[in-house]
């Protein structure tokens, strides 16, 4: 089994804790936001480690929502590449936990209705698009 590798970014590394460590009774949001997150269990592509990453929590029916933005800084988030590489994922979602499998939604209709869903349930992701020249990758985790 894989070793976990927490981030070296301190809040995701606390968020991550708390949210874990209280079975999602705590941590359930983005920081000073109120807005809810769902941690994100993947692969490293390089490392091969476990990575985990708290997610704003976009529901399309059984599915998570999972938006590649990085606050519409030039480059990806780091765990784009790797659930490009590695399609398995596990969802948390406050005590529930989803094994599941990510695709990158390419296909135009498909990906306005979810980026739709995604500006409603956190509106900067429209303002994030704006400041990147770069398409925001936008992908669909399904249950297995």
């Amino acid at each position: 089994m894989a070793e976990y590798m927490p981030s070296t970014r301190d809040w995701v590394r606390e968020q991550v804790e708390l949210y874990e460590s209280t079975n999602g009774a705590e941590g359930t949001t983005l920081r000073d936001t109120g807005l809810p997150v769902v941690i994100v269990t993947n692969t490293g592509n390089n490392t091969g480690a476990i990575r985990k990453t708290p997610l704003m929590r976009v529901k399309d029916g059984s599915n998570y929502v999972l938006v590649g933005s990085q606050g519409g800084r030039p480059r990806h988030p780091v765990w784009v590449f790797n659930l490009r590489a590695n399609s398995s994922v596990q969802v948390r979602d406050e005590a529930d936990v989803y094994e599941m499998r990510v695709r990158e939604v390419e296909d135009d209709p498909e990906r306005a209705r979810l980026w739709a869903l995604a500006v409603e349930a956190y509106p900067p992701y429209e303002e994030y698009q704006q400041r990147t020249t770069r398409k925001i990758p936008v992908f669909l985790a399904e249950p297995v």
